[in-house]
């Protein structure tokens, strides 16, 4: 989609969070309100008819759009993240991301097999944690499962969404 408002604001953070790491700063996607907007319309008009139960909001950017989109399509929110931060029973995936290794957890009673769920996160880049979130949600067998993600980076020669054929993932906007 490549929205021009949503690229314009786009911060890049050359060499962080080490050497080589172009970091997409979507903080300042959040703090403007048209950006905010824009995701959010762009978000509920791919999804508004794909009878969403339940918005799995990946740590930590990941729960601004999830919670806002859920509103919108009058959904549930669940949180999948990053472990010791969930208060009841968890289960838990762990993953490797470009520069390290993380784990994320959701509570056991997070999804019921008649949901359908979209899996939403700030960013796709390797897959790591999107894997980790979507091997989560299968354990929960619901009837449908959808990605989404507000950036997709291809520059750098990442083809995270490679680990997910046959699952229908959209982005906002590639870089």
């Amino acid at each position: 989609m490549n929205n021009k408002v949503l690229m314009d604001n786009l911060r890049c953070i050359p060499d962080f969070p080490r050497k080589g790491i172009n970091f997409r700063d979507v903080t300042t996607l959040f703090k403007n309100a048209e950006c905010m907007k824009i995701m959010l319309d762009e978000m509920y008009e791919l999804y508004k008819d794909k009878g969403i139960t339940k918005i799995v909001g990946v740590e930590s950017r990941g729960f601004v759009m999830a919670a806002a989109l859920a509103a919108r399509l009058g959904c549930g929110v669940v949180l999948a993240r990053k472990p010791g931060k969930l208060p009841a029973t968890v289960i838990k995936e762990s993953f490797s991301k470009e520069y390290g290794v993380d784990t994320v957890e959701m509570h056991i009673d997070s999804i019921n097999p008649d949901d359908v769920v979209l899996i939403h996160d700030d960013l796709l880049a390797t897959g790591g944690t999107a894997k980790a979130a979507w091997k989560l949600v299968q354990n929960f067998h619901p009837k449908k499962v959808y990605m989404n993600f507000i950036i997709e980076i291809t520059d750098e020669g990442l083809h995270g969404r490679d680990l997910f054929e046959g699952i229908e993932l959209t982005t906002l906007m590639t870089v």
